[in-house]
This record gives structure tokens, C-alpha cells and sequence, in this order.
């Protein structure tokens, strides 16, 4: 029986798993649709850095280099890293850029015997079964999907006829969109324009201060969130005992967060463990945020119009802008369950709408 291995994305993940099924004496074909390697840190805005320590981010066998004394390194020096990696262990002789994967699909076995399995292949074996996977013109009989949650494609909500983007004459693009931007792109695109942020996340403030920083208070960046996220100032080492008993305390003293009604609801613990709290662009983000450059919005709701956005109760006031920027997410789940051809693997992906993330599944 053949055991051919296919891994799907160079990102993080790609490289981890090609260099350990190398190791293991398999011949891995890595398929990704970029011209290298680095996945979603290949496509970032310009001021985002590491939002982990990175002794937290690093792999085992490859410690940062010395050079790098940041404790959370902008966004280039990961990227540098990574590819450190794959040269030092001669991962690139393995991957296929420019070869983006649609889609997958399983054959050889009925869905009847699949469904009679209470372990893959019916004995838990990586290469168990008689089927193989099909990916474009190549077969393999194990994959391993390394596609990343959050990129590709865009969580953009939905909105009534008459209240979408078509009614704005200005631009709408979503963070990711800004993301792929070179620098002098990015520049160009919002010199001199009045933004409206639409998110509350890590994406939404790093665009805000951008725009902060290119347009100061002449042309006001709006930041419009509906769920208000703990903001972290600097990089200290935020351990669970000082998050629960002094952080909140702190950054109350630290920020002007009820100044400009930015006080979470959730505790900050609760925040920490799902992920939700984010490290602000630089140490003078509340400066931009004091002369007026960035200005935060509460809004549960809003609709386009000509002039730009309405916002919740405030038909006859509506807020101007030239162009609106998403930064609303990711639709991982739905990513994920859209790369397998089958209805059977995409149910198996998605699992029931109260699971939790459904990774490993």
C-alpha cells in the first residue's frame, strides 16, 4: 500500500507538519497557493507584531535568533523566522507554490463503509483504509489541512436591500483586503479620506492607528464596535494570577477606558481564555485617540447611505465616510467544510451548531 502524504498551506502549521512526516521517512507534498511560505504572516498590516510572547512562539529545535531582542517582534521578523526554518531544514524542496487546493475528495471506499466505521478505516490507522483523497491531479492517502481559521474568506455581514454597500458610492473592503496592500498602497488608499473601522478586534485598531498616523485629526478614523475587547498597553508578562486580581485595576489607571466608554463587560480573565483580548498598535495609541485622530463608536447595528453609515438611532446624523473597512473576521468553520467535496466530510467538519471550535475533528 502506497503512503503518500499531502499537506495543504506553508503557514505555521505546513511547516511543522512537513518537516515532522519527513522526518518520519515520508515523502510529503506540500500544495500553497502563495509564492512562499509564512501563510497568513505573509499578508498582515504594516504596525501588527506578535501578539504572544515569543518565547511562547517558537518551535522546539529552531529558537529565535539573538538578533531579534523584542519579546513581541513586528510582523517581518516572524515572517523572517519562518523561513528561516524551512531553509534550515530544506523544507522548500517539498512545496508547491502557487498551487492552491479547491477542494478535496475521497474515493475507493462507499459511503455506506464509511459510515459503518467507529474509527477511521475502521481500525484508527492513518493509512487503514482502501480509499485515497484527490487533490486537483494529485492522490494521496493521508492529508493534512493547514489552512488557518483566519484568512481567505472574510466574515462580512449581511444587510436588508436598500442598506448594503451598494447604496455608498465610496470603497468598501474588508482587513484582509488591506492586508495584502503593500506599504505605499496602503498609504495611498487612505490619504485624506474620512474611515469608518467596522470591528473591535486586533485588525480594527491596528487600521485605525494606520489611519491616525496618515491623516491625523484633519480626517478622523471611526472605530464602530458593537462588543468592547480588553486592550493591553505594553508587553508585560500578563500571568494568570495577575490577570485575575490586578490587570483590570491597571489598565483602568493606565487608559482612559471610561473616558471614552471602552470598559469591557466581560472580565478579563474570561477574555484572556477565549482569546478576545488584544495588544494595542503602540504605546501612544490613546494619544491619537485624545486629539481626536481615532474615535470610538458604539453601535449594536448600522446600514449604508450615500453619505456613508447610520448608525443605531441616528437616521437624520448619518456618519460620513469615503471608505468603510471591515474588519469583521473570518469565516473559519465555513472554510474549512467548504474544501471537502463531500456533503458526509463537510457535516463531519462542521460538527452541531453548539460544538466548539472544530479543530482536530
Amino acid at each position: 500500500m502506497e503512503k503518500r502524504v499531502a499537506i495543504v498551506g506553508a503557514g505555521l502549521s505546513g511547516l511543522l507538519a512537513c518537516k515532522y512526516t519527513a522526518s518520519k521517512g515520508f515523502n510529503p507534498i506540500v500544495f500553497e497557493a502563495q509564492d512562499e511560505v509564512g501563510g497568513l504572516w505573509n499578508k498582515t498590516i504594516e504596525t501588527t507584531r506578535l501578539q504572544s510572547s515569543k518565547d511562547y512562539f517558537q518551535f522546539s529545535d529552531f529558537p529565535w535568533p539573538s538578533s531579534v531582542e523584542d519579546m513581541f517582534p513586528h510582523n517581518t521578523k516572524v515572517l523572517e523566522y519562518l523561513q528561516s526554518y524551512a531553509q534550515y531544514f530544506e523544507l522548500l524542496n517539498y512545496i508547491e507554490f502557487n498551487s492552491k487546493v479547491i477542494s478535496i475528495e475521497y474515493v475507493g471506499q462507499s459511503l455506506e463503509e464509511m459510515q459503518s466505521w467507529e474509527m477511521w478505516g475502521g481500525a484508527g490507522k492513518a493509512f487503514g483504509s482502501k480509499g485515497k483523497w484527490n487533490l486537483k491531479e494529485y492522490a494521496a492517502e493521508f492529508v493534512v489541512l493547514c489552512i488557518g481559521r483566519f484568512s481567505g474568506l472574510a466574515d462580512i455581514p449581511e444587510f436588508l436591500p436598500g442598506c448594503g454597500p451598494d447604496v455608498f458610492p465610496g470603497k468598501v473592503l474588508h482587513s484582509m483586503d488591506y492586508a495584502a496592500l503593500d506599504n505605499a498602497s496602503a498609504a495611498q488608499l487612505i490619504k485624506g479620506k474620512k474611515i469608518a473601522v467596522i470591528g473591535s478586534g486586533k485588525s480594527a485598531v491596528d487600521i485605525a492607528f494606520e489611519c491616525a498616523i496618515a491623516n491625523g485629526n484633519d480626517y478622523p478614523c471611526t472605530v464602530i464596535q458593537r462588543t468592547i475587547h480588553w486592550m493591553l498597553p505594553d508587553s508585560q508578562p500578563w500571568g494568570r494570577r495577575a490577570m485575575s486580581k490586578f490587570v483590570e485595576s491597571y489598565l483602568r489607571w493606565k487608559l482612559p477606558l471610561k473616558k471614552y466608554d471602552l470598559i469591557p463587560k466581560e472580565r478579563f480573565v474570561q477574555e484572556a481564555s477565549s482569546c478576545q483580548i488584544l495588544f494595542l498598535p503602540a504605546q501612544n495609541f490613546f494619544d491619537k485617540v485624545e486629539d481626536g485622530s481615532i474615535v470610538f463608536r458604539k453601535s449594536k447595528q448600522f446600514s449604508f447611505c450615500k453619505e456613508g453609515l447610520i448608525l443605531d438611532g441616528e437616521d437624520n446624523n448619518p456618519l460620513k465616510a469615503d471608505i468603510v473597512i471591515f474588519a469583521t473576521g473570518y469565516k473559519g468553520d465555513e472554510k474549512l467544510k467548504n474544501i471537502f467535496a463531500c456533503p458526509t466530510f463537510q457535516n463531519c467538519i462542521a460538527g452541531s451548531p453548539t460544538s466548539t471550535i472544530p479543530l482536530y475533528r
